[in-house]
């Protein structure tokens, strides 16, 4: 395309606008409106158009003496002069693909230019606000951002518009709050009465742009005029209560409903958020690690959040990390805010379990729990101080600012109706708990994919029992202890398998490094020994011989099991009690899907095999249609993906952990990271956090070629996606693209996945 058609009309004072295909790629931001609501035959204002490209040769031919393009230009310039009429006073205004405050202003009131050299000349009206407004683009709060190539470059565009006559008003096309069809106000001022072509046109806008719109008209004696719009942020709730209304007015169908609306909008309709987080600065930055906002009072322990929450206050718990012992006191807490961890670390994994919003990696927090104080940068705060924390971008800040509370309407079912109408892959979900479960299945959840056994253990008098299991020096001691654990996991099991009515409940045999279950303080030692009966030195010295280098590739998952087969049978005789006792009080068969995780080879699979097998067997539990149960593997290490083939004859089904696969693929702990994760961002050596979003070249092709020669070993092979990525839209649309039959999620990432694996269907 030539310079010369680099400058049109994209609404002319007489007749309708003719471009090219080449032009129509061109529009963007507000020059792409115009066009289109011109187009309709709705009354615009003259506007017409001009590159970056095409201005700079302008000035470059003014320097050669050269009048052929400027020609072109000036020809262009009378397409704002209506037949017969006078020539207007101008409007200049930039038209970017997106709203930023370092934009040149519109400037309005110019003369046209009375000679053809004053239309170019820099220091004429005309040509000095065309040249200031190709300068604004590219600063964003002050700072200068280069376009990602020169063609982006040259095809930035400038506007200029003929000043419309009457009053000037400008309205939004739907409310940024509730989604309720306009005109609605722009800035909390009541509008004044509008002519009725006001609602034709927000009707017009509405249905081209399919989102929020601000509108900028002018009246005169009842004439609507059109000048301008540009796309505006409503709430996540106001964004899906227009789509649904657009399918009810027939502008989309369902599946278009399903196709627009962003995934990751919907996690936040589900938890609070900040009211004005415009008005207020952070005082620190972190991880965004759970969404939503909190605020409460300081506090330090985990056991002083759970007497706070029994008084009814909120508290924001704040630790260097969290573990096991610490889950009640953040079950309790308003917010977690920690030192240390990432996306990935446990604090963020069960807080996203949990839906408690928590920023973690805040690398100017320190805790000093000996002296019950934090420091945040410079400042310092003391247990009953406030704070309020947004688990979606990662800000701290002081005091307790007020936050919206989540409204979900009706809205949110109608759209993952419709999504579910067309997704081809199950959503599951992770929990460890009936209650998360509940929640899960409130969200729409289609079973449960990891059932963490371990993290049953979790509260105070189980832990102790756990414990005891864990450090028992003897096979004889060892066996009592578990004796104390198979009614707990019984009553787990038999709770879960009642609450999902016949959808399938993938139980994780033990999986727990030893590390996270252990005591760890002088009180939580004492505690222990005096539970054991033993003296606190003998427990010191057990901790000391059973502590491990690297516990996270340590005596976990798949080793416990071999080396502790006790630990074994006392689970799976949880797992048929459980199923036992759920299938007496209900019509649905119990559906069982036992999984032993940590696999590195097929005779550790074959070996696990043959033990639950015979368990079963033993239990006559071969005989019954009341209870199903098959037995698969978690996918994890490098070396299981490429041996999944000979793991895949032995097994009904795999479900890959991606966490700890990212975590052993790149040879990076998640929990250490966050220490140097962000700066490979800044500086481009990662595009992404591989913890967040899947790393498609590296664990991506891990993950095909495992499911690859599974499925060519077992044609019926299921396979299943279990780790944090299952919940991140992003990773969702990649694994869709590897046929798995199921992804599994924490509870409050359930809708975001059913909408994602819609979209990916489509």
């Amino acid at each position: 395309m030539s310079l010369a058609q680099e400058m049109f009309a994209i609404a002319p004072a007489t007749g309708k606008a003719n471009l090219s295909a080449g032009q129509l790629k061109l529009l963007t931001g507000k020059s792409r409106w115009i066009f289109r609501v011109g187009e309709a035959g709705f009354p615009t204002v003259p506007t017409i158009a001009i590159t970056r490209a095409a201005w700079e040769e302008l000035q470059a031919e003014r320097t050669r003496r050269d009048t052929r393009l400027r020609t072109h230009w000036v020809a262009c310039l009378f397409k704002l002069v209506a037949k017969d009429g006078p020539a207007p006073q101008l409007v200049v205004r930039t038209s970017a693909s997106s709203h930023n405050s370092g934009l040149a202003p519109a400037r309005l009131g110019i003369s046209a230019p009375t000679a053809p050299e004053d239309s170019v000349d820099p220091t004429r009206p005309l040509a000095k606000a065309i040249k200031q407004a190709f300068e604004s683009y590219g600063f964003f709060g002050g700072g200068w951002i280069a376009p990602r190539n020169e063609d982006d470059r040259a095809r930035q565009i400038v506007l200029v518009q003929a000043v419309a006559q009457g009053d000037i008003e400008q309205f939004l096309t739907r409310n940024a709050s509730t989604g309720a069809m306009g005109p609605a106000p722009l800035n909390g001022a009541p509008l004044p009465r509008l002519p009725d072509d006001v609602n034709a046109l927000v009707d017009l806008l509405d249905a081209k742009a399919g989102r929020h719109m601000a509108c900028l008209v002018a009246i005169e004696k009842g004439k609507v005029t059109f000048l301008s719009a540009r796309p505006v942020q409503a709430s996540a709730g106001a964004e899906l209560q227009a789509a649904v209304d657009r399918v009810e007015r027939k502008v989309w169908t369902p599946q278009g409903a399903v196709s627009r609306v962003d995934p990751s909008r919907l996690a936040l309709m589900l938890h609070p958020r900040l009211k004005a987080p415009e008005e207020a600065t952070p005082i620190a930055m972190g991880l965004g690690v759970s969404p939503g906002a909190a605020s409460g009072i300081i506090t330090f322990n985990p056991d002083d959040a759970a007497r706070l929450r029994a008084r009814g206050k909120h508290c924001i718990l704040v630790v260097n990390e969290t573990g096991p012992a610490d889950i009640e006191g953040m079950k309790a807490a308003t917010g977690i805010l920690t030192a240390r961890g990432g996306m990935s670390s446990h604090a963020g994994v069960i807080a996203r379990i949990t839906g408690k919003p928590c920023v973690a990696g805040v690398r100017s927090l320190t805790v000093d729990t000996l002296e019950m104080i934090c420091r945040i940068g410079e400042r310092e705060f003391r247990a009953g101080d406030r704070l309020t924390i947004d688990g979606t971008d990662g800000a701290v800040y002081l005091g307790n600012l007020p936050l919206a509370q989540p409204q979900i309407g009706g809205a949110i079912g109608t759209l993952l109706g419709w999504s579910d109408a067309s997704r081809k892959i199950a959503v599951r979900t992770n929990v460890e708990t009936v209650e998360s479960a509940q929640t899960a299945l409130s969200f729409g959840a289609e079973g449960i994919g990891l059932a963490r056994s371990e993290h049953m253990f979790f509260s105070p008098e189980r832990m102790v029992a756990l414990r005891r299991m864990i450090l028992s020096e003897d096979e004889d001691a060892r066996s009592r202890a578990i004796a104390g654990l198979v009614d707990f996991q019984t009553g787990d099991y038999s709770a879960l398998f009642s609450a999902m009515q016949g959808l399938p409940v993938t139980v994780r045999l033990f999986d727990p490094p030893l590390h996270e279950f252990l005591p760890r303080t002088d009180e939580e030692i004492e505690e222990t020994a005096a539970s054991l009966g033993v003296a606190v030195r003998a427990l010191r010295l057990r901790l000391e011989r059973i502590a491990e280098i690297n516990p996270m590739l340590g005596h976990r998952g798949v080793r416990l099991a071999i080396t502790y087969p006790e630990i074994l049978q006392m689970q799976m005789q949880a797992v048929i009690a459980g199923a036992r006792a759920a299938s007496e009080t209900q019509t649905q068969p119990v559906v069982v899907e036992v999984m032993v995780p940590f696999v590195s080879t097929a005779t550790e699979v074959s070996w696990v095999r043959e033990r639950i097998m015979t368990i079963l067997d033993n239990a006559g539990m071969g005989r019954t249609d009341r209870i199903r149960v098959s037995f698969g593997t978690m996918i994890e290490l490098p070396r299981a993906c490429l041996r999944a083939g000979d793991i895949a004859s032995m097994v009904d089904f795999i479900s890959f952990g991606t966490n700890d696969l990212t975590q052993t693929t790149f040879g990076i702990s998640r929990d250490d990271a966050p220490t140097f994760l962000a700066a490979y961002q800044r500086k481009g050596v990662y595009e992404r956090d591989p913890f967040v979003t899947i790393d498609e070249k590296g664990v991506g092709e891990m993950i095909a070629i495992a499911i690859a020669r599974g499925r060519a070993a077992n044609p019926r092979l299921k396979v299943g996606i279990c780790g944090e990525h299952a919940g991140d839209p992003a990773s969702l649309r990649f694994f869709a693209g590897l046929g798995v039959d199921y992804v599994s999620c924490s509870p409050y990432r359930v809708p975001v996945a059913r909408l994602t694996l819609a979209q990916a269907s489509a």
